[in-house]
């Protein structure tokens, strides 16, 4: 039938009715039909710039220089968040083990983002410049500094879902005051930074992180307490004084020198870190390379022997240090450690990451470097991340980001190895991030993506497959080296009642292919196919993959090569015997191969040395088309594994093959009798197959699908005309249409009426398939005759086309440019629907050759690659083959989320004060359901519970000075009252519950302790010094006459002593009693969960 298309004998005027010769029918897509989003991304951006890190919740989020944030978690677990602005993050912080991850643009919007919906809750635009910017650690406050000194609060309020600005501030006057300089507001603020373990006003019942250091663009440093409103500490400017200065300029040259008299007074501040858990020392780093170390501590007066340098450089032009990072070298260990050092070298030395090993145990003013060590960076340094064993995190190390989007980790083990070398710059071999889909190592070269669509049998035998690969590989998941193990799949699976719905195969330059499965957004491996052939030798199957097609029906997979050979697999595997064809232009040769579970080569079939440029499963997958670079074409038996034909060039250019496909030819003789054609080679044909092929450069051919002959040859195109892009035939019979409509205003071709006349033809069986040519500067409909009934010339160049259904029929195409600009047009009158561009959905620019790894779906879910990314990109509203967001996988854990925090807030002040008490708790418990090991945290910050921190809220509430007289205690410290055993009152029938934030019972009890107090010492004094009493005195106070019935109380009150002290140990015992059966009950919890894969599966 599709014969007359290209009928040089009679016009195709007479032929064709009027109305389908000027225009085809209406398409029914609408703009409302136009939904572009992102489904899946994989990889790190290549403009990433900005790391944050949760290390309860084990997430690493990274910002790029476009508006994107990637999350990332374990099991690749991977979420892309978009904003609607393409700005820089200038900050990146997590809302630690709540859900939220706040960050700042560069165009000073705070933003807060939720975890949970993938998107922005709330921002908040500041007015001036922010430039400093930092999180109180375990809360929702936030220190904001500004362009002019200024330091402010801001609080994420979770229930109302937005940024408070509140009242609290740092005042100017009291920083002016303080330093004795110039006015701070001339000067911005640098740094904020929440001072570790610092306690503020003492008779606060919780008063952590009441100390915020504050760093200035002058170098002025000042600790100053948000719960009295004064300045402790001011160093820098004037009160430079250098005890010592030490010359790291390598690792074999570690020398200390005089500091010289004519120090620099103001030095502008680039990075700064505390250097200790407790806060009293600080690292700062400066714009002109150097680096300073500063004690900050209150408890023992300053002498001038507070800061010492370092400098990593004896050149007088040094890079600025741009990143300061500290590790202790034992848990609490305020004394020794690893500075990490970026920047701060010689102008146009190597960039390296530098290690820098200090002691200070004798005192600051006596730092020790034992050593400097630098590593060598894969790209251009972007930041890093310190990993320090917690709860969620086994492991200890650094996370480095480099440029273009890689990441590596480098564990302690590494660490250790590069410390202990001697020579001056190491390099070793860091973990890679291990990247679910990879692109560039080894290159992608070819992509297919395939919708699973075969009978019961066949599909529950592939599913069963991949299911067990899945929980294989979740089983050894905990052993691997990756840090990262945050997040929860969307399901859990499971071999009896998983399906496989679609899979993603990706052919690489070492002539590999991987094999994904797709259904879910959480893509996993499912297998890798080597190059090498199992039972032969064949060199050819190593050459790179250049195409790639899929045959959902059969589930075989057809693999071509640059040297011109085809593979067949069958993915469904098999433990028996099986038989390997080897086809060649001289016969046939077959081998018999031992099986297995993953998919086996069926044949490999080498008779053309030409690279494949397309390949195309014909005739229900029975038979497969290839077409080779030199024009050639070839069919394929699958089910004998020969080779039917042979073609010679369709183009006398021998332009590469660009489309392949077969449609019956049931009609064919008879339209050409109806047409009055002579006998000719069209005649001759008596194929049941008609084979369409399209060449690069435009030339249409119809094949015989027996012999291979030519039927009809015919160019397509004007010789001006651009290059063919592909081809596609669609059944206009199931089209979507519309009567009566008119054309989109970009069709410059017919008016109204054509088109009501036009939709009459619409459905006629001679004319029930069309053709759609996509050209670089042109898109054409063939109907009938071999003028095309439908044109749009294209202002852009065109790179990929494809067509999607709707309801089961052809409904548009999709149109992609090489400006990366995308259009959804309607079907078959090409009418834009509606339009977009890659920079806008997932902020690529488009590249050269990167439509070669371009696929898609019939739904329109187009697969793009870039660099090290990969996205999944749906266009269409009524597409969700993924099931977003029921798919999705989980984040935040809210259980572990709660279990921590029941944690933290059930321990005793005592143990709250204790650093690592909550791993210890807590970490029992997971440590069993992990099936790993957990340890105690090593961070500088105190573990606390949102308990914890309710006395921020009064503290912030208010102004400075401002606060409420509750806040306002006396610093007399004579109100303390130390109670001894006996003031113990053991009443374990009652049940006590204190409220922190309750100033009233906060004072009744004051009251209480005091009534308590004055009744103890009956009017005493607080006098030390011992006073004599006489026998009178005496006498009336214990009311015995003589010594023995002062001797008899004594012995009672022993007696009751005792009888507290046994009551006590009692309670003890059953304390100590409760806490093993707690750990009891965690341990055959464990037990019953050891079959489980993961904790979170609870």
């Amino acid at each position: 039938m599709f014969s007359k298309f290209f009928n040089k004998n009679v016009d195709a005027a007479e032929q064709t009715p009027p109305s389908t010769q000027e225009n085809a029918s209406k398409g029914s897509l609408t703009f409302k039909d136009i939904n572009p989003r992102v489904n899946l991304h994989y990889g790190i951006p290549s403009t990433a710039s900005v790391m944050a890190f949760d290390p309860i919740q084990s997430l690493l989020a990274v910002g790029t220089l476009d508006g994107r944030i990637k999350v990332i978690g374990g099991d690749n677990i991977e979420g892309l968040m978009v904003s609607q602005k393409h700005f820089p993050f200038k900050y990146l912080e997590f809302l630690q083990n709540q859900g939220f991850l706040v960050s700042v643009s560069s165009e000073n919007e705070i933003q807060v983002w939720d975890l949970e919906q993938r998107r922005i809750v709330s921002s908040l635009r500041w007015e001036s410049s922010i430039t400093a910017f930092s999180v109180i650690h375990g809360s929702s406050y936030m220190y904001v500094g500004d362009e002019y000194g200024m330091v402010y609060v801001v609080k994420y309020n979770a229930e109302e879902s937005s940024l408070v600005p509140l009242p609290y501030y740092v005042p100017t006057s009291a920083i002016d005051e303080a330093s004795g300089g110039s006015s701070s507001n001339q000067h911005s603020i640098v740094g904020v930074l929440p001072q570790p373990s610092s306690q503020g006003n003492r008779l606060l019942k919780s008063s952590s992180f009441c100390r915020v250091l504050i760093a200035y663009d002058n170098g002025l440093l000042i600790l100053w307490d948000v719960s009295e409103d004064k300045v402790i500490v001011v160093k820098g400017n004037k009160d430079l004084q250098l005890t010592s200065k030490i010359a790291v300029n390598s690792q074999e040259e570690l020398r200390q020198e005089e500091p010289s008299d004519d120090e620099q007074l103001e030095k502008e501040i680039s990075a700064l870190c505390w250097t200790s858990g407790s806060g009293t020392v600080l690292a700062v780093g400066y714009v002109d390379g150097d680096i300073m170390l500063w004690n900050l501590s209150t408890s023992v007066p300053s002498n001038g022997n507070d800061v010492v340098k370092l400098q990593l450089s004896s050149n007088a032009s040094r890079l600025p240090v741009i990143v300061l990072h500290w590790r202790p070298k034992r848990p609490r260990d305020d004394c020794s450690g690893q500075l990490f050092v970026y920047g701060g070298d010689a102008i146009g030395s190597e960039e390296v990451l530098t290690i820098l090993n200090l002691d200070w145990s004798a005192g600051i003013g006596k730092l020790k470097c034992i050593g400097r060590t630098d590593i060598t960076l894969n790209g251009s340094f972007a930041d890093m991340v310190l990993f320090t064993r917690g709860v969620s995190v086994d492991t200890t190390g650094i996370l480095v980001l480099t440029n273009p989007g890689q990441l590596h980790f480098y564990d302690s083990a590494c660490l250790s190895s590069l410390t202990s070398k001697e020579k001056k710059k190491v390099t070793v071999s860091p973990i890679e991030y291990p990247i679910a889909i990879p692109t560039v190592e080894p290159n992608m070269t070819a992509a297919t993506l395939g919708l699973i669509r075969v009978e019961v049998n066949l599909l529950r035998a592939l599913s069963e497959k991949i299911a067990a690969v899945k929980l294989r590989r979740v089983e050894v998941s905990g052993n691997t080296d990756w840090p990262l193990t945050g997040g929860i799949p969307s399901q859990i699976m499971e071999a009896e009642n998983y399906q496989v719905e679609r899979v993603y195969i990706a052919g690489y330059q070492d002539g590999s292919v991987r094999i994904f499965d797709a259904t879910c957004p959480t893509i996993s491996l499912y297998c890798v196919l080597g190059p090498e052939v199992k039972g032969t030798s064949i060199d050819a199957a190593s050459a790179p993959i250049s195409a790639l097609e899929f045959c959902s029906a059969k589930l075989t997979l057809a693999i071509g090569n640059e040297l011109g050979t085809v593979l067949l697999y069958d993915l469904t595997g098999t433990t028996d015997a099986m038989q390997l064809n080897c086809v060649t232009e001289n016969g046939k040769e077959v081998y018999t191969v031992q099986g297995g579970d993953e998919p086996h080569c069926t044949a490999v079939f080498t008779f053309h040395t030409s690279p494949i440029s397309t390949l195309q499963f014909l005739h229900s997958g029975s038979r497969l088309g290839v077409g080779f670079h030199s024009g050639r074409v070839a069919l394929l038996d699958i089910n004998t594994y020969s080779i039917l034909f042979l073609t010679d060039s369709m183009s006398n250019s021998c332009s590469p093959i660009k489309s392949l496909d077969m449609r019956p030819s049931t009609e064919t003789i008879s339209v050409i009798k109806d047409l009055g054609q002579s006998e000719t080679k069209c005649m001759d044909s008596s194929a049941d197959q008609e084979v369409f092929v399209v060449t690069k450069d435009g030339q249409f051919v119809l094949l015989d699908g027996n012999t291979g002959k030519i039927i009809i040859s015919q160019s397509l195109k004007a010789e001006d005309e651009s290059i063919v892009v592909s081809m596609h035939i669609i059944d206009s019979s199931k089209t979507a249409c519309e009567s009566g409509t008119t054309h989109g205003s970009d069709n410059p071709l017919n008016t109204d009426e054509e088109a009501t006349s036009g939709a009459s033809s619409c459905g006629k069986t001679a004319e029930s398939f069309c053709l759609v040519l996509c050209c670089e500067n042109a898109l054409h409909l063939y109907s009938g005759g071999t003028t095309p009934v439908e044109t749009m010339n294209l202002s852009k160049p065109c790179c990929y086309a494809t067509t999607f259904k709707k309801d089961d029929k052809d409904a548009g195409l999709i149109v992609i440019y090489q400006t990366g600009e995308i259009d959804v047009r309607s079907l078959p009158d090409f009418r834009l629907v509606g339009e977009s561009n890659l920079m806008m959905i997932v902020r690529w620019n488009f590249k050269t050759n990167m439509d070669k790894m371009i696929c898609s779906s019939e739904s329109g879910q187009i697969m793009l690659v870039n660099g090290c990314e990969v996205a999944s990109v749906s266009l269409l509203a009524f597409e969700n083959d993924f099931r977003i967001p029921d798919s999705l996988p989980v984040l935040h854990d809210k259980v572990l989320e709660a279990a921590i925090d029941a944690a933290a807030d059930n321990l005793s002040p005592s143990e709250k004060d204790k650093q690592g008490s909550l791993p210890g708790i807590l970490g029992g418990i997971l440590k069993g359901l992990q099936g790993g090991k957990v340890e105690e945290q090593k961070v500088g910050f105190p573990k606390v519970g949102k308990s914890n921190l309710t006395h921020l809220d009064t503290i912030f509430s208010n102004p400075p000075y401002l606060k409420p007289s509750s806040l306002n205690f006396d610093d007399d410290r004579n109100d303390v009252v130390e109670l001894s055993i006996d003031d113990i009152d053991l009443d374990f029938d009652q049940h006590v519950v204190v409220e922190a934030s309750s100033t009233e019972e906060s004072n009744n009890e004051k009251k209480d302790k005091g009534k308590e107090r004055e009744k103890l010492f009956e009017g005493a004094t607080t006098d030390s010094k011992p006073k004599m009493r006489t026998v009178e005195e005496i006498k009336a106070k214990y009311g015995k006459e003589d010594a023995a019935g002062a001797a008899a109380l004594a012995r009672n009150k022993l007696a009751e002593r005792g009888e507290k002290l046994e009551r006590l140990s009692l309670r003890t015992e059953e304390l100590q009693n409760g806490a093993e059966d707690f750990a009891s009950m965690a341990q055959e919890l464990a037990k019953r969960m050891e079959k489980r894969n993961k904790w979170w599966q609870l």
